[in-house]
């Protein structure tokens, strides 16, 4: 039995500085991200790009996926200034604003090329920040402040999304996009201010010595520590638990704008209804695994998030119906916000802290994997089948990652604090 002494209270997990680190720290993870798979394809829907090409800038985003072949060099190697963590924060948000600021004088329509080209790059800098980000939250948190500091961080980084999914789009239907684009630059700041403000780690880390210790050491301590054949559905799991889900949400502002909503309709109604779901969403699902544990909230997360997609499929049979979009948007984001903050802290518990940033990179590189093909790939679905049926294949898209629940996380099996 664990001796109650060491237990850390409800209010002291939620009262301390750490959790104003990750509130900040998840608005600067998460508004890149946004920008590229919200205000981007608002911004080239607008502009007459058809929906199949707009989808294959999905593939742009592998960075998100391949972000852990990499992450060893961020392991490795310490820049010059402010440390380990905070000099890779740097030198990934500084480019972050620089290319962000491009965008604003491209054409969609002359200039598709060169808008992939930048659109590419900033998924790439944006892939690398979440390395050390993730890896500074992991080094910050002890196991007793996992879970709240998780769904705070969450909570920003959903947040975030008002700004280039609501904020923006809202200035683009009364301005321009030229000045949509430029606000979303402005917010990209604040990930910079803050990595200025925040302490470096007394110890951030393994430093490993050789490339050896950076590349391999850390997957082959994963396999051997969880063993290959649960290590092998893990990564598995970590592909099917969200990837209804993503497909659903990864072309939702071409969906909307084709539903007939304008721009204030989309950054006003549907992103507040996001914004408040997400955050009820997050903030219950802490709330949750503080008192049930991971194995059994990724199930009742996983049913609930399963269900939402149907909205969707509700409000593509009944079209520009406000309160419909309302509704939809608000259960389909609670779904989102529990499903993420219960895989997020999923993964916290599978790194080792000896190898951090680069097995939390893996992980979260196998987590996007299903939002990198629903972006590719669902443009052509949508054209070939209609936006209800597609929802409906959505929805069965979800089920094989609540199967697999039965062999990574079974109901009755231990608590993480056992």
């Amino acid at each position: 039995m664990q001796d109650n002494k060491n237990k850390v209270s409800f209010r002291e997990v939620i009262l301390n500085k750490k959790m104003v680190v990750c509130l900040f720290t998840g608005f600067a993870s998460g508004l890149p991200l946004y920008l590229l798979i919200q205000l981007v394809p608002g911004w080239l829907r607008n502009n007459g790009v058809d929906l199949s090409t707009i989808g294959l800038f999905g593939i742009i985003l592998f960075s998100y996926n391949w972000k852990f072949v990499w992450s060893p060099l961020m392991e490795r190697y310490t820049p010059p200034f402010l440390g380990k963590r905070k000099g890779w924060m740097i030198l990934t948000q500084v480019p972050l604003i620089a290319l962000t600021s491009l965008l604003i004088v491209l054409q969609p329509s002359s200039q598709i090329g060169l808008i992939a080209m930048v659109v590419g790059a900033i998924g790439f800098f944006s892939a690398s920040q979440d390395i050390v980000l993730d890896a500074y939250r992991r080094e910050l948190l002890t196991d007793d402040e996992m879970g709240m500091g998780t769904s705070i961080f969450v909570n920003a980084y959903k947040f975030s999304s008002l700004i280039p999914g609501g904020l923006s789009l809202i200035i683009a239907d009364w301005f321009s996009w030229e000045w949509a684009i430029g606000t979303a630059v402005i917010f990209l700041f604040v990930g910079l201010i803050t990595t200025l403000i925040i302490n470096e780690l007394p110890k951030s880390g393994y430093q490993p010595v050789t490339i050896q210790e950076a590349v391999i050491d850390p997957f082959k301590e994963f396999f051997n520590r969880n063993g290959w054949r649960e290590a092998a559905l893990v990564l598995l799991f970590l592909v099917l638990y969200k990837l209804g889900d993503n497909m659903a949400v990864a072309l939702e502002t071409p969906f909307f704008f084709d539903m007939g909503f304008n721009g204030t309709e989309i950054g006003t109604v549907a992103k507040l209804s996001k914004l408040w779901a997400s955050i009820i969403g997050t903030a219950i699902g802490g709330i949750i695994m503080i008192r049930l544990g991971i194995n059994k909230a990724l199930w009742i997360f996983g049913f609930f998030q399963i269900g939402t997609i149907l909205g969707y499929a509700v409000l593509a049979q009944v079209g520009n119906n406000i309160w419909v979009l309302f509704a939809a948007v608000s259960m389909e984001y609670l779904g989102v916000g529990l499903g993420t903050v219960g895989v997020l802290s999923y993964m916290s518990k599978l790194t080792s802290r000896k190898f951090t940033a680069t097995q939390f990179a893996l992980l979260s590189s196998i987590a996007t994997i299903p939002r990198t093909f629903a972006g590719a790939t669902t443009g052509f679905i949508i054209e070939a089948v209609g936006y209800f049926s597609f929802f409906v294949i959505c929805f069965c898209c979800a089920i094989p990652g609540m199967l697999l629940l039965l062999k990574v996380a079974p109901w009755n099996g231990k608590r993480d604090d056992e």
